[in-house]
């Protein structure tokens, strides 16, 4: 689809995720009962815009809102859980910021909002909630539901193996991933980074991984092309599903058994990480690295100001 450059053009997108939910559960009837169904970072809108001003005025939207409704609503027809395509946010409790949220919505309504906390800097503006003083919610929820504890993050929080281990330690047992991550380093050979860390992080957290992935052609999403490729991988980092590579929609569907996972956790005493980790073994992460300013001054995001940021975070490492 091409990206919504309004918040009217929005719609048509959540209108396609819509008939893809039926399409899924229909396809599915004869043999597995969706329950979960999960979709790609910026699938109802991506930060096309280089200002949060830009962002704010022409897509970003306050959450609930009539995408989150609707899909509420489809949650309550067939009975399943939705993680939304990421949405780029505003809060009033935050006023010029804007976030990359997605949300797991089920048949009672929103289960959790979770917003970027690794945001894919110098290039997006918007905010990780990490960086606001006085943040009081939490960065990395998880939502005990009737098919397991899911949890979830965005695309480049992948590339910290910190992230996935707190949702872990948080109870999640499927951890979910809502990614627009493009070539060259995306689902494809030589270095399909895509599936490495898929894999990886469900090793390490023995938990089942479910990955949608932005399929996108470079004819709509300029400079990059998304090259797809979801992945439903078990706790032992086992592909259990995955779409063929390369632009286009695709829809993958694979069983995911919570009691062996819990079994798993349970009996396991080899390779039980969650259960081995050693947290006092690792000082780096008593010391804050970034941003390594806190104060700015209240000037916005920008891509030159990340640059900065990220030029005295490396500094800092030498030093």
């Amino acid at each position: 689809m091409p990206n919504p450059i309004d918040r009217k053009s929005m719609r048509a997108n959540t209108d396609r995720m819509l008939s893809m939910i039926d399409s899924a559960i229909a396809g599915a009837a004869p043999f597995l009962p969706v329950r979960l169904v999960v979709f790609p970072e910026f699938a109802h809108a991506a930060p096309i815009f280089t200002t949060a001003a830009e962002l704010i005025e022409k897509l970003a939207v306050q959450i609930p809102n009539e995408h989150t409704e609707r899909l509420e609503a489809k949650a309550r027809e067939h009975n399943v859980y939705i993680q939304s395509g990421s949405m780029l946010e505003t809060d009033p409790k935050w006023p010029g910021q804007v976030f990359n949220t997605t949300c797991l919505i089920g048949p009672d309504g929103i289960l959790y909002k979770y917003r970027k906390v690794n945001t894919w800097i110098p290039y997006e503006v918007h905010t990780s909630p990490h960086d606001l003083d006085g943040y009081d919610e939490p960065l990395f929820p998880v939502a005990n539901t009737p098919i397991g504890r899911i949890g979830c993050a965005i695309c480049y929080d992948w590339l910290f193996p910190e992230a996935m281990r707190q949702l872990a330690m948080n109870g999640a047992e499927v951890l979910v991933r809502v990614s627009a991550y493009m070539d060259p380093w995306g689902a494809t050979d030589p270095m399909d980074w895509w599936t490495v860390i898929n894999r990886a992080r469900a090793i390490e957290n023995t938990a089942y991984v479910v990955a949608a992935n932005q399929g996108a052609s470079l004819r709509f999403y300029p400079p990059y092309s998304w090259p797809g490729g979801s992945q439903v991988v078990d706790f032992d980092g086992r592909l259990l599903a995955q779409a063929s590579p390369g632009p286009g929609e695709r829809i993958v569907i694979a069983p995911i058994d919570i009691s062996a996972l819990r079994h798993e956790r349970e009996a396991r005493r080899g390779h039980h990480m969650l259960a081995h980790l050693r947290t006092e073994a690792y000082p780096t992460y008593g010391a804050h690295q970034y941003p390594p300013r806190l104060d700015n001054g209240g000037v916005p995001i920008s891509y030159e100001g990340n640059n900065a940021l990220i030029d005295e975070a490396k500094r800092r490492l030498k030093s």
